[in-house]
């Protein structure tokens, strides 16, 4: 019964997939179960990749799909600090303990990524998952670097540094441990509560002026996350980290992203008056991007999930990036640009100013930086002068 039914469901996916996009991507679609939890609706391989690989039905019947397992396989980078010149941002440096995210979320724009691993931005991205393991220690090398100037690392800027697969591993844990050890400011970008383990790392360290935290909150409609960020949790739980983390006295904030055009943009208003009621006194939006393989894999989560929205969605995202679905310049990639973009930065910057967010953004400081201890103590070569 399962397979027959899930049979149907795939079929009739497809019907509606093939009459939106084309026969195309009707065909690429995973099997319902086989993405069952999961977010992106095929596995297309990466751009890098010499070779393309089309599902082919041989005309038998088989039996449903099982679920995709997530798999993690440990990497050991040389260098832990990613460096960036962006002005959109307001970090020069990040850390992303792990590579690709189980948190499914269609939208996401670290998807691309995946493809200088040889996989998909796909189902990969959510299911073959890198580990670093060696992140703590090669944090602490870097830090010890006699060059080395502090400044806000940032955690979570590509891929969450709370996803499920942190309970396990504690690799986020790890490199919060040689920030506090070190007096190192640092600024958290999360979908997850999980942050809220660590309030006995982020606690003291806020009382210093050293963390804060941002929980992103793309919707409080519990059937719509679920489409778009399967794994991540619940809005109501991300509201009561919000709380918590104020409560504890960790400056926190609420980052109301993506902004999907026809899908939540109707929600920022709700979106800043919960986060503020749970005590988030900073603030921000971005607007959806779609860069690289994210182009087509979002036009097909619309048709599975929004068919009668599709249209309208990626009119309203051409609208602002000129006509394209991306624009890749600085100053335009966040926010975009044209009336659309235009209205959706006033309402919340009205929607803000009246709840009595801060216009400025926390401070941190990175005046009480201490090397690393046991670097200092190291031996080293005499100078000569």
């Amino acid at each position: 019964m399962r397979a027959a039914a899930s049979r149907q469901t795939d079929a009739s996916q497809r019907v509606v997939v093939a009459r939106q996009l084309g026969a195309k991507f009707a065909e690429a679609l995973a099997p319902v179960e086989a993405r069952r939890g999961r977010g992106a609706p095929s596995n297309a391989g990466g751009r890098f990749e010499p070779l393309r690989r089309e599902a082919l039905d041989d005309g038998w019947e088989h039996d449903a799909a099982e679920p995709l397992p997530t798999e993690v396989a440990i990497e050991r980078p040389r260098t832990i600090i990613t460096r960036n010149e962006s002005p959109d941002i307001s970090f020069d440096r990040s850390i992303n303990p792990y590579r690709g995210c189980e948190h499914g979320c269609a939208y996401c724009y670290a998807r691309p990524t995946h493809a200088y691993q040889g996989l998909s931005a796909g189902l990969d991205f959510e299911t073959k998952l890198f580990v670093k393991e060696n992140a703590a220690a090669l944090l602490e090398k870097e830090l010890a670097a006699p060059k080395y100037r502090p400044a806000v690392i940032a955690l979570g800027a590509n891929t969450d540094a709370y996803q499920p697969i942190e309970r396990q591993y504690r690799v986020t844990r790890g490199v919060l441990e040689v920030l506090a050890r070190t007096d190192h400011p640092v600024g958290i970008v999360t979908k997850s509560n999980l942050v809220l383990r660590d309030l006995d790392l982020l606690a003291p360290m806020a009382a210093k002026g050293l963390a804060k935290v941002y929980l992103s909150v793309t919707t409080l409609d519990r059937d719509l996350a679920r489409r778009m960020e399967p794994r991540a949790p619940t809005p109501e739980r991300r509201l009561e980290a919000i709380q918590q983390l104020a409560e504890a006295g960790v400056p926190v904030g609420v980052l109301a992203a993506p902004i999907v055009p026809a899908i939540n943009d109707d929600e920022i208003e709700k979106i800043l008056t919960r986060a503020y009621a749970a005590g988030a006194r900073e603030a921000g939006y971005v607007t959806l991007r779609l860069p690289l393989e994210l182009r087509d894999l979002f036009r097909e989560w619309l048709a599975v999930h929004f068919p009668d929205k599709l249209k309208h969605t990626l009119s309203l995202v051409q609208s602002m990036h000129g006509g394209k679905d991306y624009e890749s310049q600085w100053g335009r990639r966040m926010a975009g640009s044209g009336p659309y973009a235009w209205m959706i930065g006033r309402r919340f910057e009205i929607a803000a100013r009246k709840l009595g967010f801060r216009e400025k953004a926390y401070g941190l400081r990175t005046d009480l930086f201490k090397p690393p201890l046991a670097q200092q103590e190291a031996p080293r070569q005499l100078s000569l002068f």
